[in-house]
């Protein structure tokens, strides 16, 4: 697995990510439609249209999660323990259908766990990106990383 290990963080570390996904109207109507989420600002073009916006939003939560699913295979892949919490979360820009999103994310902290030797804690900024390069969404996040060898 890629992932990285608790060892291999490093405080300050920016990791540039390769992968980049375009976002069709299928995956914001697909997501939207699967989290039971009605807002007709992500999925009525007629309503939106009238709004400030003029055109349908993503839902806030697909560019959440597209944003840390990018992140996966150059951090956590195959060595993550599991998410412990998300904060300081913002959109500050919209994303829109069609908008490329590419991502970077920086390593705020790590620390090994004082009650489980085989782990620690590792506390990341992710930050997302429209092609224009408009900070699209960040949120810093916390994950049980295991410890290499362990």
């Amino acid at each position: 697995m890629p992932g990285l290990y608790l060892d291999e963080f490093t405080p300050g570390k920016v990791i540039h990510h390769t992968l980049t996904k375009s976002v069709t109207e299928s995956d914001n109507m697909l997501f939207s439609v699967m989290t039971l989420n009605p807002q007709p600002l992500h999925i009525d073009f007629d309503f939106a249209a009238k709004s400030e916006w003029g055109k349908p939003l993503v839902n806030s939560l697909f560019t959440l999660g597209l944003m840390i699913g990018i992140s996966v295979h150059d951090t956590t892949l195959g060595t993550t323990i599991g998410n412990l919490g998300m904060t300081e979360t913002v959109f500050p820009h919209p994303v829109f259908h069609g908008d490329t999103i590419h991502v970077e994310t920086e390593v705020k902290s790590v620390r090994a766990s004082k009650s489980k030797p085989d782990r620690g804690i590792v506390e990341f900024e992710h930050r997302a990106y429209n092609q224009d390069n408009l900070l699209v969404a960040r949120c810093v996040r916390q994950a049980m990383m295991k410890k290499k060898g362990a």
